[in-house]
C-alpha cells in the first residue's frame, strides 16, 4: 500500500520516445503527401480531414464485414435502431433492451466503438448484451456517422469535440440522457465505456459531463487533451502526448476503470497509465494506492486501484502483459478482441456497479 500526493506525479517523457513519435508522425504524413515544402506550416498542406482519417486505420484497421456481423438476441429482447438529434447534430444508435429487464432495469452502459468498427460488431467482441441479461441493464451502441469521420472513428483529437455543449460530446452525452430517462435510471447506474478511439472519447465524456456518467471504462484508450489536431493524434498514439492543460481542482465525481495491453503497438501503454493518472487527479487531491497481480485466461497482469482516504475506489488500471490493442477477454465473433486475459467487460460492470467479485 503506497500513499502519495496525485498531484505531485507528472508523466515521464524520453527522448527516444519523442524521437519515435515524431518519426512515425512524418513518414505517416510523407506517405499521405503532407510533409511541407520549406518554409510551409504542415497545417498549411493539409487536405480535408475525411482524406486524412484513413490514417487513424491505426486504431482497429479495417474490419471487412464489420456491417454485415448479425445479432441474435433472446426472446422477447429487443435491440432498437434510432436516431437522436440536437443542436450539436445527430448520430444513429442501437439500444439492447434485455429480456430480463422486465423484472426491473438496474442501469445504462453507453458503448462506444473503435475506428471501423460497427454497433453490431462492438456488441459481438465484447459481449456487453450476455452480460445486460445477467445484471438487467440498458446497453446503448452509438454510431459513428461517416460524415462525422471518413473511417467511423469518434473525433477525440478535435478540440471542438473534447467540450462540454460541443460536438460529439455534447450529441453522445444527450444519447445517454434521454435513454436513461425513458428507462427511468438515475445518474449514478450510468456509465459509458469505449474501445480505442471510442474510450478515448468516453473519458472525455466522464470529464465534461459527470453529471450525467457514474464512472467509464476505457480500453486501449488515450487521456483527455492527448491531441489537437490529426498530427498530434498520432504522437499521442506513438507515446508522446501532448501535456494537457492543468487539471482543475478535483472536482469531477466519476470513476474510471482502464484496460491495456502492454504490448499494444497501435496506442502506446503511456496512454492507459496517462487516463489513470488523470482521473485520480481529478478525483481525489491523494489517493491511497494499492497493487495486485494475477493470471487470467492466459495472460498475467497487474492491477492497481486507487481509493481516496476514506477507502472508496475511484480508479482501477489494469495493465495486461503481451497484449497487443484488443478487447480483453473478448469474442472471437467480433473485430479486435483477445480471448486471452481478463474480462474487460465483466470487470467493468463489477466496478460500474460498485460490486465486489462475489457479487457478480
Amino acid at each position: 500500500m503506497k500513499f502519495f500526493n496525485v498531484g505531485a506525479m507528472r508523466p515521464a517523457t524520453d527522448g527516444a520516445r519523442l524521437s519515435a513519435a515524431n518519426d512515425l508522425v512524418q513518414r505517416t504524413l510523407a506517405r499521405h503527401g503532407l510533409v511541407p515544402q520549406a518554409g510551409n506550416a504542415i497545417q498549411q498542406k493539409m487536405p480535408v480531414l475525411p482524406s486524412l482519417n484513413s490514417m487513424l486505420d491505426q486504431f482497429a484497421g479495417a474490419t471487412g464485414n464489420a456491417d454485415a456481423v448479425d445479432i441474435t438476441i433472446p426472446e422477447d429482447a429487443q435491440f432498437r435502431r434510432d436516431t437522436f438529434t440536437c443542436p450539436a447534430g445527430s448520430r444513429t444508435y442501437r439500444t439492447y433492451i434485455p429480456a430480463s429487464s422486465a423484472m426491473g432495469v438496474t442501469g445504462v452502459v453507453m458503448m462506444l466503438h473503435g475506428c471501423t468498427q460497427t454497433p453490431e460488431d462492438f456488441a459481438t467482441g465484447t459481449g456487453m448484451n450476455i452480460l445486460a441479461e445477467q445484471h438487467r441493464f440498458i446497453v446503448v451502441y452509438p454510431a459513428q456517422s461517416r460524415g462525422g469521420n471518413a473511417q467511423s472513428c469518434w473525433n477525440w483529437f478535435s478540440r471542438g469535440d473534447q467540450r462540454r455543449g460541443k460536438g460529439e460530446p455534447s450529441i453522445l452525452a444527450g444519447i445517454a440522457s434521454s435513454v436513461a430517462k425513458e428507462h427511468g435510471v438515475l445518474r449514478d447506474k450510468t456509465f459509458v465505456a469505449g474501445l480505442s478511439a471510442g474510450a478515448a472519447m468516453a473519458v472525455i465524456l466522464g470529464e465534461t459531463y459527470d453529471d450525467v456518467f457514474a464512472a467509464v471504462g476505457a480500453h486501449s484508450g488515450l487521456p483527455t487533451g492527448a491531441a489537437k489536431d490529426v498530427a498530434s493524434a498520432f504522437s499521442a498514439m506513438a507515446g508522446a502526448a501532448l501535456d494537457p492543460a492543468p487539471q482543475p481542482e478535483p472536482a469531477v465525481s466519476t470513476r474510471t476503470i482502464v484496460f491495456h495491453g502492454t504490448a499494444d503497438a497501435t496506442v502506446h501503454p503511456s496512454n492507459g497509465a496517462a487516463i489513470a493518472r488523470r482521473a485520480a487527479g481529478l478525483n481525489a487531491r491523494q489517493s491511497i494506492e494499492t497493487e495486485c497481480n494475477g493470471t487470467a485466461a492466459g495472460r498475467r497482469f497487474t492491477r492497481i486501484i486507487s481509493s481516496d482516504l476514506q477507502g472508496k475506489p475511484i480508479v482501477e488500471h489494469w495493465a495486461i502483459e503481451g497484449q497487443g490493442h484488443a478487447w480483453s477477454g473478448g469474442q472471437a465473433s467480433g473485430s479486435y478482441t483477445d480471448a486471452k486475459g481478463p474480462d474487460a467487460s465483466a470487470e467493468m460492470i463489477r466496478f460500474f456497479y460498485n460490486s465486489t467479485e462475489k457479487d457478480l
